[in-house]
Order: C-alpha cells, then structure tokens, then sequence
C-alpha cells in the first residue's frame, strides 16, 4: 500500500552563515542531494536545531527548501515550542509556504496529562490548514505519548502519522502493526538502531538523522527493504550504524550535532556554524 506519507525523511541539518543567518545556498544542495538519492527532507527538526532558529530564519528555510525541492520530493516542516498558538501560525505559514506536512513535538516545559496531549495536537490539527504529524521524542521533551493517545488522534482526518523516536521494540512493533494497513496514517521509525529492523515488519519510512551525511547509504538500504533484499538491508544497518558513531558516540546530544556538521564542512557541504547554546567543533 502506497501512502501519502512514506520513505526516507532525513531530519537535515540548519545550514547556517557566520552571523547565524540561514545559509540559503547551502539548504538548496542539501534538498538537491537529498533528491538524487529519493530522500525527503524535515526541516526544523530536532537535527535541525529547531529550538533556537528564529521565526523569521524559519521561515527562510522553509521557503528555501521548498524553492529547491524536486517534483517527487515531499517537505516536511518541525513545530517544536511551548506557545500553541504560535505553533499555529507557524504552522500555516509553513504549509501556505508549500510545505507539505508539519511535524509536531510535544510542548516541553511542563508535564502533560495523556488528556492534555490529545488535545494539544487537536488543537493543531483542526486549526492548521495542512497535514499534521506527531512526532514523539522522549530525549527532548521527556515524555512520551502514550499508546492509547496515538490511538485516539490516529482518527483525526487532519492527523496523518507519527514520527517515533522512542527506543521500545514492543511499541515499535505494535505501532507498525496496527497502522500499517491504514492508509491515512504513517508510522516512521526514528530509531536509527532499528531502521532496517521497522522496515522488516512494516514502517511505511524512517528517519534517519545520519542520512545527512551518507544519504547515498540510505538510499541502497531503503531499496533493499522495497526489494524485500533483508541481507543487503541489515548490511547497510550495520554500515549507517558505524557512520553514527563517529558523531553520537559518549556526546551529548547538542555534541554530536555539532560533529555532524563538522563532517558535512569536510565535505563541503556547510559551515560548522551552531545556533546558540549549542557551539561549533573547534
């Protein structure tokens, strides 16, 4: 079953200038690399530093990539902050800007009741005037949206999939199996350890923060998976696997996505430049 929403959706980095504006340049050879090796892009994701990058220089990314983005390609646009109503507008800006699909954490600030998470993507969906995707992310909001939570938002007609990150077999699998013949509602993996396993028993796509930097990887372990080739797949897990490591390994998060521009410099892709708090690689 083809859905709306599948594939390979890498989390890109925010490629910015020295004075923390966004590198437009560099955003359109990201998208156009993305493209030769059938990857969509999430901009403003977690990878993407999406906290700290200012609503105006939002907006230009988005506007960039989708200014660069090819015919087949789809442009996923983060919500990540505590104000929904802000969320809101961003949200339609974004899609009035020719994003395909927002994709929604979580407000991180307070705890919230299985009760008050349904409705805030409630909120988003019935007001944004474009695709919705939860994006579940226990690392950054330090919380996780619980399974009963998904079930009742996956009958929402503005809600469209979830974006999981968290790092649960049992959940993974369950999640895959009971949305995988729905063909309104996409499960991505976000479990870069299991982007071959989510393949094998269903995921409709995966997102892969590592598909920065070797996005060519992805694309053979990607058409592997559609060929059923589950050899040639878990060969390229264990490949993308040793990739990650040399920017996650013993760093903290903000660590290692600062490595990880660090190794996109090297090939000329971007500057190093991190947003504040987070610092570049010296």
């Amino acid at each position: 079953m083809q859905k709306r929403f599948s594939g390979v959706v890498v989390p890109m980095i925010t490629p910015l200038n020295k004075d923390f504006t966004v590198d437009v340049v560099a955003v359109k050879r990201i998208v156009t690399l993305f493209a030769k090796n059938g990857i969509h892009p999430l901009v403003l994701g977690t990878t993407g530093e999406s906290s700290s990058i200012s609503e105006l220089e939002s907006f230009r990314l988005v506007e960039a990539a989708v200014k660069a983005k090819a015919k087949n390609q789809c442009i996923y646009a983060g919500l990540v902050g505590n104000q929904v109503d802000d969320l809101v507008n961003r949200g339609n800006l974004y899609i009035s800007s020719g994003a395909d699909c927002v994709v929604a954490t979580l407000p991180s600030y307070y705890g919230l009741t299985p009760k008050q998470m349904a409705h805030f993507y409630k909120t988003l969906a019935d007001r944004i005037y474009g695709p919705v995707m939860m994006y579940n992310i226990k690392a950054t909001t330090q919380m996780t949206i619980p399974l009963e939570v998904v079930t009742e938002l996956s009958s929402h007609s503005n809600i469209w999939g979830l974006k999981d990150s968290e790092r649960d077999i049992e959940r993974m699998e369950w999640l895959i199996k009971t949305y995988k013949n729905n063909p309104d509602f996409s499960y991505f993996c976000g479990w870069g350890a299991q982007t071959a396993g989510s393949l094998k028993v269903g995921a409709d796509g995966i997102v892969p923060s590592t598909g920065n930097y070797v996005p060519e990887m992805y694309k053979s372990l990607y058409d592997a998976a559609i060929n059923q080739d589950w050899n040639a797949c878990e060969k390229w897990q264990r490949e993308t696997d040793k990739i990650a490591l040399l920017y996650q390994k013993d760093r903290t998060l903000g660590q290692s996505l600062a490595v990880l521009k660090a190794l996109m410099h090297e090939k000329e892709i971007c500057n190093k430049t991190m947003m504040p708090p987070l610092t570049e690689v010296e």
